[in-house]
């Protein structure tokens, strides 16, 4: 992704994620806000996007952040919502045995005493792969990646769900489920 159009994905991750009131947008419960109004309230902000360039930035995400919808006419964040006005209804899903979450070594003592909470967010994010925990972990410092005994927390109540680029959710993990 050139800067341009990592300039823009990080634009579309704050107006969809966390602040569309910032340029005035309206996202329904679902997260779904009107491409041509997306365009209209971005113009009005000094942003200038465009309907070809909004799905090149969602076709061409190595993370899959966002989803057009099937009609075309919408577009959203698949998941790391801090707006309480959005509520995706995921479905609940098994999980595999185990599960992965990169973070920095300076919040490992929190999380081994307090487990994994969503801090801002609405879910705790986990990964299937080691790789992506550990590219996770090194956006806030030196990284570790914790294995999270995600069956066993099914098993004993706990729910789990999957968003559409395949990140795995969870309300929180407890600490007595963490391995480092």
């Amino acid at each position: 992704m050139n800067k341009k159009s990592s300039e823009i994905s990080k634009f579309l991750s704050y107006v969809l994620r966390h602040e569309p009131q910032a340029i005035g947008l309206l996202l329904d419960r679902e997260g779904w806000a009107v491409i041509s109004e997306l365009i209209v309230q971005a113009k009005q902000a000094g942003q200038n996007l465009n309907d070809t360039l909004i799905r090149e930035i969602v076709i061409n995400s190595d993370k899959k952040r966002f989803a057009i919808s099937e009609d075309g006419l919408r577009i959203r964040a698949v998941q790391g919502h801090s707006t309480n006005t959005v509520a995706i209804a995921h479905a609940e899903k098994i999980p595999p045995e185990f599960l992965y979450h990169g973070t920095a070594t300076r919040f490992l003592d929190s999380i081994l005493r307090e487990g994994l909470k969503p801090g801002s967010r609405q879910y705790v994010h986990l990964s299937e792969d080691m790789e992506v925990a550990t590219a996770v972990g090194q956006r806030y410092g030196k990284p570790v990646v914790l294995k999270i005994e995600a069956l066993r927390m099914h098993q004993q109540g706990l729910k789990f769900f999957q968003a559409e680029n395949g990140v795995w959710l969870t309300k929180q993990v407890p600490f007595r489920y963490i391995q480092r």
